[in-house]
């Protein structure tokens, strides 16, 4: 009972709020493996999408809360999970930015872009690549189909929160020259904004101020 209590209070512990003149706010942390349907084991770092959710509603919906920062530390994950929560994020009517540190890998891709504002720190990068399934999978047309439109819903995502082109992006995530064992891109700090990905290259300092400038203008 007390490892299920210790558990429930680490897997509760997405959010933290901070208070100052400026303004409150509230920081969801998206780290290790964006978990879906599917428990992970108990030795995988996750962000789990049923307790982020309804968190993401009270960022909405509470009067004291000014802003949303989110931290992003994620390989990827459960494509599905990581979209609905880049949805809710977008769908926040608040001021809201975003933070990439180490990575943002994957379906850390969209969740990075869902924010007004997106900033990579410098040494931190970004992996793009195809969308991949685990299982068995059924080997006929209308399962690769589906994943081709599922591929389609993430790209035009990012393509419609970030200033990046739809083709380009796609160019990106089928190249065969950057990864030795996998086809895909990898994204350092400054080469994720120069093409247009996310907004600016900076560090949580950077991120809070333009945050404050954005819940000031709103009052």
């Amino acid at each position: 009972m007390q490892e299920e209590n210790q558990n429930q209070q680490r897997d509760t512990a997405d959010m933290i709020t901070t208070k100052n003149s400026h303004g409150c706010i509230r920081c969801l942390n998206i780290i290790g493996t964006i978990e879906g349907h599917a428990l992970l084991s108990p030795q995988t770092k996750t962000t789990k999408y049923e307790h982020v959710l309804p968190q993401l509603v009270e960022v909405e919906e509470d009067e004291e809360i000014d802003g949303l920062l989110v931290l992003l530390n994620t390989v990827g994950g459960d494509v599905e999970a990581g979209l609905a929560i880049a949805e809710m994020i977008s769908g926040i009517s608040k001021p809201k930015v975003s933070l990439v540190l180490g990575g943002g890998h994957s379906i850390g891709v969209p969740l990075a872009v869902s924010a007004d504002v997106s900033f990579i720190a410098h040494s931190a990068t970004m992996t793009v690549h195809p969308m991949r399934t685990n299982g068995v999978v059924i080997g006929v047309s209308q399962t690769f189909e589906y994943m081709k439109r599922m591929q389609d819903r993430i790209i035009e995502f990012i393509a419609r929160h970030s200033s990046i082109k739809y083709e380009d992006y796609k160019k990106m995530m089928l190249t065969t020259d950057e990864i030795a064992n996998d086809v895909g891109s990898v994204l350092f700090g400054e080469k994720a904004v120069e093409c247009g990905l996310i907004d600016r290259v900076g560090t949580l300092k950077d991120a809070l101020g333009v945050l404050y400038d954005m819940i000031e203008k709103r009052k």
